[in-house]
């Protein structure tokens, strides 16, 4: 029951990192763009909830309402002000800009709010949880987490392949010049398409900021681990980033079942593991 109980918590967890890859995996899959800055983004996020729910005090997930707007208006301005003049053949000045991005960001934390870490308060939620049977329980907020996870990734899936924005968005990933020839305009297509990324980063950045005491350096480990699932999952397939995260979130588990110091350590070895035998992900998205 214990082991049960640990692959449970673990296949949890998983959810919250298949929001960490989401909007990595929307953003490569539109636009091939490596978004270096993607973890330092989601704690951008969590400090805007921060100060929105100091400043008028709403319980953190009432907070998303002010901070997803926020962050996708953020996406959107970004895209159009600075990415898109890095876009092209060149993989390099995109991940050099947003390496840059990503300094700015940690700096420009650390300037307004200091190194020390703090946590979002989401109240009784935190600590409820459903009795299972046979001594299993589950968190209610980590249930609500996975079920958040499956809906966002759900939404973006059905968005992707059942509307208009959609087509406009598979029509600049597969070819950029014949999009604009059809009447697309790429610029406002892409600022769209970081405007949705950074608007999961906004959920995943709150939902974190919930779970644990977050400071400005921890975006790149939450980087490492959306690109994990990225990776473990498949290039491109969003439902493969909810995998990626569940079998991340699992080898985490079961690594700090066996013993503490394994807790990462197992999670890097699960996906060694992966891109050994299947480089290419578990379901990687099928070309033409």
């Amino acid at each position: 029951m214990q082991w049960l109980n640990t692959i449970l918590q673990g296949i949890l967890l998983g959810g919250l990192y298949a929001m960490f890859a989401a909007g990595l995996s929307l953003i490569f899959g539109v636009m091939r763009l490596v978004n270096i800055a993607h973890g330092d983004l989601i704690v951008l996020a969590a400090y805007i909830a921060l100060v929105t729910v100091q400043a008028l005090g709403v319980n953190p997930l009432v907070a998303l309402i002010i901070v997803v707007p926020a962050m996708a208006g953020i996406g959107y301005a970004l895209q159009r002000g600075l990415l898109n003049r890095t876009l092209g053949d060149d993989l390099l000045p995109p991940l050099l800009v947003t390496f840059g991005l990503s300094v700015i960001i940690q700096n420009g934390l650390l300037e307004l709010f200091t190194a020390d870490s703090v946590k979002l308060n989401a109240g009784a939620i935190e600590i409820a949880s459903i009795q299972l049977g046979g001594g299993l329980a589950v968190g209610t907020l980590p249930l609500l987490q996975f079920g958040l996870a499956v809906a966002v990734i759900g939404g973006l899936q059905w968005l992707f392949y059942r509307t208009a924005l959609g087509r406009a968005f598979r029509a600049t990933s597969d070819d950029q010049s014949v999009a604009q020839l059809m009447g697309l305009n790429n610029a406002h297509i892409f600022g769209l398409a970081m405007a949705i990324s950074l608007a999961v980063v906004a959920v995943a950045g709150v939902l974190l900021a919930v779970r644990a005491n977050f400071d400005p350096s921890i975006g790149p480990a939450r980087l490492i681990f959306g690109f994990e699932a990225v990776i473990i999952g498949g290039l491109g397939s969003l439902w493969g980033t909810l995998v990626g995260g569940i079998i991340l979130g699992v080898a985490q588990a079961i690594g700090a079942q066996l013993d503490p110091g394994w807790n990462l350590l197992a999670g890097h070895l699960a996906f060694l593991l992966v891109l050994a035998l299947k480089p290419e992900g578990l379901f990687p998205k099928v070309q033409g």
